[in-house]
């Protein structure tokens, strides 16, 4: 080939290499640059800091390394520190009827956390007491806050005795020799239902047999009442500073409002329905946060059924108590069976951490070498520019876009999430008057301006979402 045939041939190969790049990147949703114009550089963010931070769920169902967790987690707290977590969200700590194989959540000795040799075992799956308190330690010192999961609906791992109210022989004895070698906190058939108060509580019975009553004294009193109890264990002794309580359906929300009356902390339940006007009632009458279940429930909707106006129009708890709705994408629960599939769940983090609740991460999704850097992207975002009321700007089956207002100098931001195959542009309204937009999330690499009347045609990529604010 001469010289001159070669050299007619460049704009033709520089159109193949830019299409090629062009549809690599939007394939993923990574950063594409739509009209090949200058590199925006957006500003330091640092100026909005607003001392706010995101729980991160510090385990996932079974675990591994087994005996080995704590320190897992210790060795991490450096590291969340810095990207912006607050709090973790510890499993149940005490010794559960399943011995070393225990998430926790068939719990047995509430004061063993890794003490006693029960149920084949001295340590619990995650580790010993001496572990515990070092991984605690090392989270205070990283400024984060450890939440305890607490079990008080029911109780596994008892020794048999006689049940008059049953008429046969129930696993619930819990004394040094039957599940409870601490010695504290010994339970028998008078504090499960049915007993000598009634049948059942309100609610429906879980672990039928070993459903607790908490209309009994010894169970109040063992729970939040006695100087010694749990809840006073837990928070003066041990060290953790709120509570995460598990499966609340199950009994009546005054009595997570009697611990946490007695005891305080931050705390937050687990009331798993997609209606949120049952969870507002349970907020209600516990005076806690609430998992914003509805909010899951929604944002799958959304995305099963191509249809992101559920996003606008879906009631969820942040929606009427952002104050008290804890946001979340997955769970120990939710994952094993994805609610949210993992192909969405980088769009519903970007929704939760743009909009108001507090969000928590799942551990198992921030240590996915594919989302880490997007989320700690999105962290920094939540902890700077998403502040201020909300208003959606424009939502269909594959585009939402919404804006959150701003606080006095902080602009707040725009999320544009597009769910198409191939990239896309909306003009919307703003009331940034002739200013530079970046996009913080880094998936679009050119900037864009507002004219006089506050319009903008933000971009964003194809299966994916960028977030706008000022540069």
């Amino acid at each position: 080939m001469t010289f001159s045939n070669w050299y007619s041939k460049i704009p033709l190969l520089i159109l193949i290499l830019a299409n090629t790049l062009f549809y690599s990147c939007s394939e993923n949703g990574d950063a594409e640059d739509m009209d090949y114009g200058p590199i925006s550089v957006g500003k330091d963010l640092s100026i909005y800091l607003n001392g706010r931070g995101v729980m991160m769920q510090a385990f996932y169902w079974d675990v591994e390394p087994r005996f080995e967790w704590w320190n897992t987690i210790a060795n991490k707290t450096d590291e969340w520190a810095v990207a912006g977590i607050d709090r973790i969200w510890l499993p149940p700590a005490s010794k559960g009827q399943s011995g070393g194989y225990s998430m926790g959540y068939d719990p047995s000795d509430y004061y063993d956390l890794g003490e006693y040799f029960q149920h084949g075992t001295t340590e619990t799956r995650f580790g010993s007491r001496t572990e515990l308190d070092n991984l605690i330690a090392k989270a205070h010192g990283n400024g984060i806050e450890v939440i305890a999961d607490i079990v008080m609906g029911h109780n596994s791992g008892g020794g048999l005795q006689y049940n008059p109210y049953r008429d046969k022989d129930t696993y619930t004895l819990f004394n040094q020799s039957h599940g409870n070698a601490s010695g504290i906190f010994n339970r028998n058939y008078e504090d499960y239902h049915p007993n000598s108060i009634h049948a059942m509580d309100e609610q429906a019975l879980f672990f039928e047999e070993q459903d607790l009553c908490h209309l009994q004294p010894n169970v109040q009193n063992g729970f939040w009442k006695n100087e010694n109890s749990v809840a006073k264990y837990y928070k003066n002794t041990v060290g953790f500073d709120g509570w995460r309580f598990d499966y609340v359906k199950s009994f009546n929300a005054q009595f997570v409002k009697a611990w946490t009356d007695e005891v305080g902390g931050w705390s937050v339940g687990e009331f798993y329905d997609g209606n949120a006007n049952l969870v507002r009632q349970w907020m209600t009458g516990s005076g806690i946060n609430a998992f914003d279940f509805p909010c899951l429930f929604q944002m799958k909707d959304a995305f099963l059924q191509n249809d992101l106006s559920t996003l606008e129009t879906g009631d969820m708890l942040w929606k009427t108590d952002p104050d008290k709705a804890v946001t979340f994408v997955a769970n120990h629960d939710t994952d094993r069976e994805p609610v949210i599939k993992e192909s969405d769940k980088l769009y519903a983090y970007a929704y939760i951490l743009t909009h108001p609740g507090y969000p928590t991460i799942f551990y198992s999704d921030y240590e996915n070498i594919e989302f880490k850097e997007k989320l700690n992207t999105l962290i920094y975002i939540n902890r700077t520019l998403a502040v201020g009321g909300l208003t959606v700007l424009f939502s269909s089956n594959e585009e939402y876009i919404a804006m959150r207002e701003g606080e006095g100098a902080n602009p707040g931001l725009i999320i544009y999430i597009n769910r198409k195959a191939s990239k896309d542009t909306r003009t919307v309204i703003t009331p940034w008057i002739n200013k530079k937009l970046h996009d913080y999330s880094g998936s679009i690499t050119t900037g864009l301006s507002t004219d006089n009347a506050g319009s903008v045609s933000l971009k964003a990529p194809a299966r994916g979402y960028a977030i706008w604010s000022l540069n």
